[in-house]
């Protein structure tokens, strides 16, 4: 057992809270980091769970599978266990193109059927069971249900095959499973938070938008408050539009642009929405989220596919796309650092002084 797995077995006897601040895991964005924490670095806080809702069709698990990628290349998170329950079975990119070798080597499913594939949980009380594993392991870890509206119950199996059998003697039942996910999240998902904090492990709970009938909030999700209530952040995502280009005189989808909203977020307080580009040949575009960021904000200026670009030195005119294809790993950097400076002024512009009565 390692060292990191001895501390984490030394903790799991402590009280919630007495563990030291957590790090802070990428999620691929520069700009949803800056959201999320506030800090270029990471949004995802090591010891807590997160909520991301969104439309189909919206990024979900792009983002969640970035993360996976964000680990595999930082050192800090190399003892760390990937852990993707997919119930849904809608992850069939190609994710060693996408995530690399290092991640998709890493990840696992949370149980195995006895021939060694993935058995991803088919109840939700099947995916508490399988978190229960693994934080029993000793063993950090980020685990991803993709999604929370794919798993069934124990209730809603039992009521099914009791309406089944029913059916086929020309019979009537009764009642109904109604809210069983919602109870069992609400009696379970408290019961994560402390081990979580202690082992310094992320939870990331997927979820799929519906529709609601109250006109001030249009959409809503399953699986009952609790899934809120204890998350210490919650993303909502939505397509904001393609991405697009013209080949051969016709217009061509290449990705989407998703509108990620940091709705609940008990690390800053604030509520923000930034705009992450998706491309269906390589991903998330970091640099072309935060040149997007820098000229909504005026920093910088773009037309017809040219960029002016300020703050990085002498200013200058360059054509966007290879503009980006050519940064290396310091010229990342530079523009992370203007991103991250003008999102601070921006911050810093929407405080309102006021006398700190308690100060001492």
């Amino acid at each position: 057992m390692s060292k990191r797995s001895d501390e984490i077995k030394r903790s799991l006897s402590r009280e919630p809270g007495d563990g030291a601040p957590g790090m802070l895991l990428g999620t691929g964005s520069t700009m949803l980091n800056l959201a999320m924490s506030g800090d270029p670095a990471g949004g995802f806080r090591t010891g807590h769970y997160y909520l991301f809702c969104g439309d189909s069709n919206s990024g979900k698990t792009w983002l969640a599978m970035t993360c996976f990628a964000e680990a595999s290349i930082d050192p800090r998170f190399d003892e760390y266990r990937l852990i993707y329950d997919g119930p849904e079975g809608g992850a069939l990119m190609d994710r060693e193109r996408y995530f690399g070798r290092r991640a998709v080597e890493r990840m696992e499913p949370p149980r195995r059927w006895d021939d060694g594939s993935p058995r991803p949980s088919e109840t939700v009380q099947e995916f508490y069971f399988a978190a229960d594993d693994a934080l029993k392991k000793c063993i950090p870890f980020i685990y991803v249900l993709d999604s929370q509206d794919a798993l069934s119950s124990d209730e809603e199996k039992g009521k099914f095959e009791e309406l089944k059998k029913a059916n086929r003697k020309g019979k009537e039942t009764t009642g109904s499973y109604g809210d069983s996910k919602a109870k069992c999240h609400s009696a379970n998902l408290r019961k994560l938070l402390g081990p979580l904090a202690r082992s310094g492990s992320i939870l990331l709970v997927l979820n799929q938008t519906r529709d609601s009938f109250d006109p001030f909030q249009p959409s809503t999700y399953s699986g009952g408050r609790a899934l809120l209530f204890y998350a210490t952040a919650q993303l909502w995502s939505s397509k904001a539009g393609d991405l697009s280009r013209m080949v051969r005189g016709k217009k061509r989808q290449l990705g989407i642009t998703a509108k990620v909203r940091v709705r609940k977020n008990r690390t800053t307080g604030r509520d923000r929405t930034v705009l992450v580009p998706i491309y269906h040949s390589s991903g998330i575009d970091d640099v072309g989220g935060m040149a997007d960021y820098l000229v909504s904000e005026g920093a910088w200026e773009e037309e017809a596919g040219l960029l002016t670009i300020r703050g990085l030195g002498p200013e200058k005119r360059v054509r966007r796309e290879g503009w980006i294809r050519e940064l290396d790993e310091d010229g990342v950097e530079e523009v992370r650092g203007l991103a991250a400076s003008v999102w601070s002024e921006v911050e810093a512009a929407c405080q309102v002084e006021r006398r700190n009565r308690y100060a001492v």
